[in-house]
């Protein structure tokens, strides 16, 4: 079971950043996203406290594919007019930050015990949801503001 989840989630990082190169439309960036985000959400409900480390491994991997996808919008809004930099800065900000808080649940999800195992997993899901949400926001956001 625990290769099925680490191929599920391999397979769904890579998919994800190879199907960022092809350029395809926002809608279906979008739609991926969200069909992603489900799936690895349901995967990671499925970790027990046994697993702990391999769960933090996948959320880890999950959190890099997000960072680097995350330097690429940063990159695009880079090349765009002062105005759209100006408006897409704090967007970008809060998308950081909200990836900072990711990575400190991840912290917790190291120290928990097996009486706030569900707890802290539950709270790692829900930041990387958040994250998964505002991350597709942005690049709506930016596919509107700025012309392929």
């Amino acid at each position: 079971m625990k290769r099925n989840i680490l191929m599920i989630a391999f397979l769904a990082t890579a998919a994800f950043v190879v199907g960022c190169d092809k350029e395809p439309t926002t809608a279906q960036q979008i739609d991926k996203l969200k069909t992603e985000t489900k799936e690895v959400a349901q995967d990671l409900n499925n970790y027990t406290y046994a697993q702990k480390a391999e769960y933090s491994k996948q959320m880890h991997i999950q959190l890099a594919a997000l960072d680097q996808e995350l330097d690429k919008l940063s990159a695009k809004v880079e090349s765009s007019s002062d105005a759209v930099k100006a408006e897409a800065k704090p967007k970008l900000q809060a998308l950081r930050e909200q990836a900072a808080r990711l990575n400190k649940q991840l912290d917790n999800v190291k120290d928990a015990s097996e009486s706030t195992w569900d707890s802290v997993k539950a709270g790692s899901k829900n930041a990387y949801e958040a994250l998964k949400d505002g991350f597709q926001q942005a690049r709506q956001w930016t596919s509107d503001k700025i012309a392929p």
